[in-house]
This record gives structure tokens, C-alpha cells and sequence, in this order.
């Protein structure tokens, strides 16, 4: 079907304003599909993925349609999340209607404070189906004036075990109403709760080869387990993203990576079903402001997160479900944005990867991890580009004069910047070369050195500062160094192989909050545990 301009449709001049100011002019295919039919008053299903523009899909025509003198309108969905994202876009679209008030009604939030906005009349309601039913049982929200009502993500409700809930609340609400219901994906489950309660439905939906964006770089990488760690460290400083977010597939698992993350100095924070809603909006508040720039979090808690410019999206864990791949890429590559998607695949996931890819119609490429020099080049070639913006900004004078003063003595232009460029990335790059593997077994992982340091706890020390000391006086990204045991008087730190022995050296003497560090050669297995033992 042909892409309808805004213009084409048949709205009002404040809504057309409204989308004008949201930068909008060609409907997605979902809109062009579903908003001539709900503005007619059909019942309609729609097929769409996260990303779609399905928000605005019936939002529109419910701002069309809505009665200002009550409550005429109600938009179901399963998330608190998703009822802040869909009523501020809502809110956005109504900017030059009068006289409609809309409200996100969820749990987390105190019910009194939506009381108080509900006794002040509001004409769109956006929740929970939880939180709905509690404001029904109090008579807080009277539903006997509803004409149009959405279930968003219904699917996924249905997954959470709001069927009853959902139940419940459709048969509050007069027959002669208007539904539209919305899904990722059509199950028999959904199918009959549409025949339940759908009168002569229009389907709509988006063909799969539409599923995902082709803005979006998608790849994977073969790795073990006790690998992956260390591959997402490197592959975050190589890309240094500005925003990224993490998918695992249990709440236990966000919490274990956002520590190690946390270890190894990355700003990080956590999302998942068991944060209370203050926290959930605090960590939200940090990831959308940049305080954090990476954020971990389990599919459900990930729904409504609508944020244009995360740049890559990583499937710590491969979902189990080959739908949520679709909804968790559509993260990125937002806005005409390109984006890119990174997917860990343990021999065990490699059926899951061939099922996504038969799934999406869409080739994931496979690609070789990166080495360390492949993320040394990255620095160096973004250093270079640094080079490059000074020149442009010029106020260089001074430093002209100094190269001129060495051309004098016959040194070329070339030259020069070549020693410059050499001396200035000393600090970004080890010439691996010259490492020898002639420390033993120190107990670390598969390419790493475990080293000690006669500082630990009681010199007030975590693994922040270690972290810092190291990467303030040595070339390693505090991003590779490995894991970190901290004891009472000494610690136990993890560094790549090849690093070893400039940390030893520079590291020798180096005082750690006020105390004279002491690095040994790295110790031996039988002495690491006997030393743990303790």
C-alpha cells in the first residue's frame, strides 16, 4: 500500500499542526493502514512491531473522535513504562486541542495522587490493566461513557497473565463501543479474545519483510560463555558508544553483569521487573541525560524505553522467544538513524540465530571477535580524527612556529607528525611483539595475568580506585582490566597478558589513596589459593 502524506488524511488543523511540530509528514505503513478505519469507527486488529508508529496509529484518531465532556476513551497496555511513553506522545499530538485531559494511570505510583487528577475530570485514560481494575473496584474510574478503547501490546499482556484483568475490564465497558487491539504477533490466545469482543474487525499489519529497519547493522559472534565478559569490553571500547543497552534474559543475570560492568569501570545501571517505579524513573532519567551510557535490562522491563539515539543494541543472551529479537533491535536505529545490533551466540544459541534469521528474512552476519590491535587501531584512528577537528578549528600559530624552528634543522613535515603522532599514542598502544608468555599460571582467565598488590581493604580502597591508578599511569583502557578481588590487605587484579609488564613497571612505588604500592611478579596458582583460603 502507497504511504499517505499527513496532509492526505482527514484531520483536523490542530492535530495536522501537532504533527507538523513533531517533525512528521509521511505516515509509517501501519498509520497509512489502521487511521483511515478508526477514524470511521471500525473495530480493528493491527499487526505491528515496537517502532512502528503504531503509538500514533490510534492515538491520532482518538484525539479526532474524543469527547471533552467525560471520559471517553481508554488505552490498555502492559507496562508502567509504556503508559508514560504512549500518554507524553499523546500529550504531544493534543498540544493545540482544548479541553482534553489526559492521564497515565499505573502501579508504583501513589493511587492518591491519581485520584486527585481523576476527581478533576479527564477524557483519556493510558494503563495497566492492574491499576485500571483497582480505580474500577473503588469507583475512582467510571467507564459507562467509554466509546473507544485500545489494547496496546496485547500479546504481551496476554504473557503476563492479564487476560482475566482484560476480561474484566471490556465487560465494564458499553458493547457499543469501538475496539482496536494491537499486537506484535496473532497466537490462537489472541485470536479469541479478538472474536470475543472485535465486531467485524479490519486487520491491518506489516509485512515481516518489514520487521526490521534496514538502518540497523546486525551481527553476531560465536563465543563461549566464560568469554563474553570480556568480548562485550572490548567490543563497547572499540564502538565506544555514546548510549547502548544490554539484553539478558533474567532479572539475575542484569544484576550480575551490571556489577562486573560496574567492577571494571563502566557507567552502568539496571532495569528489570523488581525495581520499584522511583528507581525506574531514576535510572531512565540518568540513561536519557547521558549520567550513565549503558543501561541492562530484561525484555519486559525494556518495553517503552523509547530513546532516538542508542547506538548499539547487544543480545547478551539470546532471547528464547525469536519475536523480542525484533523488539529489542528496534531500539536503535530509530529516526533514520543507523543503528547496530550485536548478538552473543554460545554453540548451544546457534539454532536460535538460524530460527531469528528465517524469522526477520534477513541475513545476521557473523563476524570474527576483535583482537586487542583492532581496538588499539580504533583509538588511533579516532585520535587521528581529533587531529583532523584541531586543524579545522585552527589556532595553531604557535605551534607552526615550533615545527618551523625543527624544519630548519632538515627534519620534514612528515616527519615530524609521524614522531608527534608516535609519542602521543605511546599511551593508546603496546607494540605486542615484544611481550613474552613467560609468566606461568597465575590463575586468570585464558589471555590474562593475575596480579598483587599489597593494598586491600583496610587502605580504603575499591574497585574504583584500582581501576583509576591503573589507567591514569598506563596505557590499558580501564575498560579491559579484568576481575578484581579485594581482601583485607592485599588485592588480586586481572590485567591482558600483553599489558603485564608495563604495569609492573610504571605501577611499582605508586601511591594508592596515601599508601606506597607494591606490585609483585605474578604469583602462582598453588599460592593464589592458599591465599584465598585465607
Amino acid at each position: 500500500m502507497t504511504k499517505l502524506q499527513f496532509n492526505d488524511l482527514k484531520l483536523s488543523p490542530e492535530i495536522k499542526k501537532a504533527i507538523l511540530d513533531m517533525g512528521f509528514e509521511e505516515a509509517t505503513p501501519i498509520q497509512s493502514q489502521a487511521i483511515p478505519y478508526i477514524l470511521t469507527g471500525k473495530d480493528v486488529i493491527g499487526q505491528a512491531q515496537t517502532g512502528t508508529g503504531k503509538t500514533a496509529a490510534f492515538s491520532i484518531p482518538i484525539l479526532e473522535n474524543i469527547d471533552t465532556d467525560t471520559l471517553s476513551a481508554l488505552i490498555l497496555c502492559p507496562t508502567r513504562e509504556l503508559a508514560i511513553q504512549i500518554a507524553q506522545e499523546t500529550k504531544k499530538l493534543a498540544k493545540y486541542k482544548t479541553n482534553i485531559e489526559i492521564l497515565p494511570v499505573y502501579g508504583g505510583q501513589p493511587i492518591e495522587r491519581q485520584i486527585r487528577a481523576l476527581k478533576k475530570g479527564v477524557n483519556l485514560i493510558i494503563g495497566t490493566p492492574g491499576r485500571i481494575i483497582d480505580h474500577i473496584k473503588r469507583k475512582t474510574i467510571n467507564l459507562e461513557h467509554v466509546r473507544m478503547v485500545v489494547l496496546d501490546e496485547a500479546d504481551e499482556m496476554l504473557n503476563m497473565g492479564f487476560r482475566e484483568d482484560i476480561e474484566y475490564i471490556l465487560n465494564d465497558i458499553p458493547t457499543n463501543r469501538q475496539t482496536i487491539l494491537f499486537s506484535a504477533t496473532m497466537s490462537e490466545e489472541i485470536l479469541s479474545l479478538t472474536k470475543l469482543y472485535l465486531k467485524d474487525p479490519v486487520t491491518v499489519k506489516i509485512a515481516y519483510k518489514e520487521l526490521t529497519v534496514p538502518t540497523i547493522e546486525q551481527i553476531y559472534y560465536e563465543v563461549s560463555e566464560i568469554n563474553k565478559i570480556d568480548l562485550l569490553c572490548r567490543l563497547i571500547d572499540m564502538f565506544n558508544p555514546n548510549l547502548s543497552l544490554i539484553f539478558c534474559n533474567t532479572k539475575r543475570r542484569v544484576d550480575e553483569l551490571v556489577e562486573t560492568l560496574q567492577t571494571r569501570g563502566y557507567l552502568v545501571d539496571n532495569l528489570h521487573g523488581d525495581l520499584k517505579q522511583s528507581q525506574r524513573d531514576r535510572v531512565m532519567s540518568k540513561f536519557r541525560n547521558h549520567a550513565i551510557d549503558i543501561l541492562i535490562a530484561t525484555d519486559v522491563a525494556a518495553r517503552g524505553i523509547d530513546i532516538d539515539d542508542i547506538e548499539i543494541i547487544f543480545n547478551y543472551d539470546i532471547p528464547n522467544d525469536v519475536e523480542y529479537y525484533v523488539h529489542r533491535i528496534g531500539r536503535t536505529g530509530r529516526a533514520g538513524k543507523k543503528g547496530k545490533a550485536i548478538s552473543f551466540v554460545t554453540s548451544k544459541d546457534i539454532y536460535k540465530i538460524k530460527e531469528i534469521q528465517k524469522y526477520i528474512k534477513t541475513k545476521i552476519k557473523l563476524q570474527q571477535p576483535p583482537t586487542i590491535n583492532d581496538v588499539n587501531e580504533r583509538r588511533i584512528m579516532a585520535y587521528l580524527e581529533k587531529i583532523k577537528r584541531e586543524i579545522e578549528q585552527g589556532r595553531l600559530t604557535e605551534y607552526i612556529t615550533w615545527i618551523e624552528n625543527l624544519s630548519e634543522e632538515g627534519y620534514t613535515s612528515i616527519e615530524m607528525a609521524a614522531a608527534a603522532i608516535k609519542l602521543a599514542t605511546n599511551f593508546l598502544i603496546k607494540n605486542t611483539e615484544d611481550v613474552q608468555d613467560d609468566f606461568g599460571d597465575t590463575g586468570a582467565q585464558e589471555g590474562m595475568v593475575r596480579l598483587f598488590i599489597n593494598i586491600g581493604r583496610k587502605n580504603n580502597i575499591g574497585p574504583k580506585d584500582i581501576i583509576s591508578i591503573i589507567a591514569n599511569n598506563t596505557s590499558l583502557a580501564g575498560g579491559l582490566i579484568g576481575m578484581i578481588d579485594i581482601y583485607d590487605r592485599f588485592t588480586f587484579v586481572e590485567v591482558p597478558k600483553e599489558y603485564a609488564r608495563e604495569i609492573l613497571s610504571i605501577m611499582q612505588n605508586n601511591l594508592i589513596n596515601g599508601k606506597k604500592s607494591l606490585l609483585n611478579p605474578p604469583i602462582k596458582r598453588y599460592r593464589r589459593e592458599k591465599l584465598d583460603a585465607r
